[in-house]
């Protein structure tokens, strides 16, 4: 067994193994069984990501060895592209990826356009996001060149491979090294698609660049937002789901693009938390507030926990959003866990801090000691 990885076992097997050969047997390149029987020899001892590796080896092997006839043969096996009905979480099966590692180990050198063009092809059955970045890294000129075209392909998923493919903090993918002005024009082109998975793909990538340019994200989003290309529901929902980090740090400019204003008055505010608690315990957090005006208000807690060089990390916690009333007074709950087992985050003792944030804004404070 691969170490525990039951991902690996369920993507990765025997029938799996011999879907993908068998696409090559029926389109006459070669015989699946001797394939799947070389394939099957390691395969069990691999975690997830060697098995793919494992596999573009082996249809190495397979395959002609050159790359310009490979094309041609992995292309002469694909089956039907993925269905162009559905709209979002299509990613196909993952049992093609070794296909889009063969195209990156073997046609990146010598054939660059033409492994790229593969990728187009490849997309189309299974995401190729990741292979897509060795190339991102080996010409980043040539490689834009294409995402752009991909960007206004009739295809959503190629569409989606110009955007999921550029996002400068992919999970699991490497670092290719795109600023932000090298993106947002492909993003430009995207966000007023009418596919939720290529806007899903385009607000992700915006949070991504939250975290490097936050302020680039709301004056792009307010654009956007101006253009009226997409429809409303939809640009509410790009809105909110690419400014949620940013939400959560309370910073000003994305709470105010929601509609929530920094400088809400509060006339009273108050936070309470035990004195001293002990790792692994769970304390209850009181909170009040009375706020000025009418109004939205996103209601969160901060804690500033202590570090082990006994520096102070912030993280903020959600308590509601809800409609203010004139004058009216605002009681919160909630139980929080200092688990002392997360593998996250490790708890410190030593001296630490809650505060009351309200629209990104801290407006009551208490110490406490975690022992």
């Amino acid at each position: 067994m691969a170490k525990g990885d039951s991902l690996a076992d369920q993507l990765f097997n025997q029938n799996t193994v011999g879907r993908l050969a068998g696409h090559f047997e029926d389109a006459g390149i070669f015989a699946a069984e001797p394939f799947v029987d070389a394939v099957m020899v390691e395969l069990p001892n691999l975690a997830l990501k060697e098995r793919i590796n494992h596999i573009a080896e082996h249809l190495e092997r397979f395959l002609p060895r050159d790359f310009a006839m490979a094309e041609q043969a992995i292309r002469a096996s694909l089956p039907a592209p993925l269905a162009p009905d559905l709209n979002d979480n299509d990613f196909g099966h993952f049992i093609f990826a070794p296909l889009g590692v063969f195209a990156e180990k073997q046609g990146l050198a010598g054939h660059f356009e033409l492994s790229l063009s593969l990728l187009e092809a490849l997309t189309q059955r299974f995401s190729m996001e990741f292979s897509l970045r060795a190339f991102l890294i080996a010409d980043q000129a040539a490689s834009l060149s294409h995402i752009h075209r991909w960007a206004e392909s009739e295809n959503y998923h190629v569409r989606r491979l110009a955007c999921e493919g550029t996002r400068p903090r992919l999970p699991w993918g490497q670092n290719v090294g795109l600023d932000v002005a090298d993106t947002l024009p492909i993003l430009d082109k995207l966000y007023a698609d009418p596919t939720r998975f290529v806007t899903r793909s385009v607000a992700n990538h915006l949070n991504d660049i939250s975290k490097i340019c936050p302020n680039a994200v709301v004056d792009r989003l307010a654009i956007w937002a101006r253009e009226g290309k997409q429809n409303s529901k939809e640009m509410d929902w790009i809105t909110r789901h690419a400014l949620r980090s940013l939400v959560k740090s309370g910073h000003g400019g994305a709470l105010e693009l929601l509609g929530y204003r920094s400088d809400a008055q509060i006339v009273q505010a108050d936070i309470s938390i035990p004195p001293a608690i002990s790792i692994n315990n769970k304390v209850k957090i009181l909170a009040s507030l009375v706020p000025e005006a009418d109004g939205p208000l996103m209601i969160d807690y901060v804690i500033d926990f202590v570090k082990a060089n006994g520096k102070r990390s912030a993280k903020v916690f959600k308590f509601k959003s809800l409609e203010g009333k004139l004058k009216t007074e605002i009681t919160l709950e909630k139980s929080h866990h200092f688990d002392g087992t997360a593998t996250t985050f490790k708890l410190h003792k030593g001296a630490h801090s809650i505060h009351l944030q309200v629209n990104g804004r801290i407006v009551a404070s208490q110490a406490f000691v975690l022992t």
